[in-house]
């Protein structure tokens, strides 16, 4: 598979604050690429540094196997900020200007547009779009020209429910069209719904890097109570197979075991046979938010 981004040791300080340590990490054609982190840990300082917007202190980046340049940049559509179209102007009008200051000869204005389900509104006004239909058109602008490649820093940031899950259809249908699509996003939900791959960061420091199903791997949760709380506490520990005993909410213990490895009637009947009879049992998927917590908490 090709490698369409690679990062290799890069660091960006802003006087004492250092914003990047030492991050690596590459992006395969075809992938969605999620850059997670915190605000603050330096998701936008390093979409800065791969499209020069910024310059790194130390470290390289390259693009589709070369030094990145200008040329090779021109393959890649971005999405930084809150879009900037003129309100008085409808779509069309709007997207000519876009393709006339990116060098875009007889751009396809149409086509993004149905890309980014718009067509129908082709002729409305940018002051009458949603939230949400500015950020497809937004998008629409960064396709004119067919880049390989899509950078988009928090592209559901201020949409309403409605919103976020037509940018979400968006990014998969693109994706599906072999775009390749790095995002920066501290939305847990968005990387579990989109993202194929993940690079964890955390105050400037890359915690992990991998496919998500590795890298977030939702463990099972067995929720359970009974009357002497404390001793179903003391016998849970000796449970097999569980990875953790942890205190839930309105009284309850949540044992962890690995994810499709929890049982259920196992349970109960080791817990009986301690001489405890369970008041409550349940099985509950771990949160990505929760796995999220513990890897940047512990690092």
């Amino acid at each position: 598979m090709t490698t369409v981004l690679e990062v290799n040791n890069l660091s960006k300080s802003f006087g004492s604050v250092k914003a990047l340590q030492q991050v690596s990490f590459s992006v395969q054609q075809g992938c969605v690429f999620g850059i997670l982190g915190p605000n603050g840990s330096g998701k936008t300082t390093m979409l800065g540094i791969i499209l020069d917007i910024l310059r790194a202190d130390t470290g390289s980046i390259s693009l589709f196997g070369q030094p990145a340049n200008h040329l090779i940049r021109k393959k890649i559509g971005t999405l930084l900020e809150t879009p900037n179209f003129y309100h008085y102007l409808n779509a069309v009008q709007n997207l000519e200007i876009a393709a006339g200051i990116k060098g875009v000869s007889n751009p396809d204005i149409d086509g993004v547009l149905e890309k980014v389900n718009l067509h129908k509104r082709k002729l409305s006004k940018f002051q009458t779009f949603s939230l949400g239909m500015k950020q497809r058109l937004a998008i629409a602008s960064c396709l004119l020209g067919d880049p390989e490649v899509m950078i988009f820093d928090e592209p559901t940031n201020g949409l309403d429910p409605v919103g976020i899950s037509e940018i979400r259809l968006l990014i998969k249908r693109l994706a599906a069209e072999g775009k390749t699509i790095i995002m920066a996003s501290h939305m847990l939900d968005e990387v579990e719904k989109v993202c194929s791959h993940v690079a964890i960061l955390k105050q400037g420091v890359l915690l992990a890097s991998g496919h998500v199903d590795e890298i977030l791997v939702n463990d099972d949760i067995v929720e359970v109570k009974a009357k002497d709380i404390a001793a179903l506490e003391n016998i849970l520990h000796q449970a097999p197979n569980n990875t953790g005993v942890h205190h839930g909410e309105n009284g309850s213990l949540h044992v962890l075991f690995a994810s499709g490895k929890a049982d259920l009637e196992a349970v109960n009947k080791f817990c009986f046979t301690q001489g405890i009879t369970l008041t409550h049992l349940t099985l509950k998927k771990k949160s990505l938010e929760s796995k999220f917590i513990e890897i940047t908490n512990d690092k």
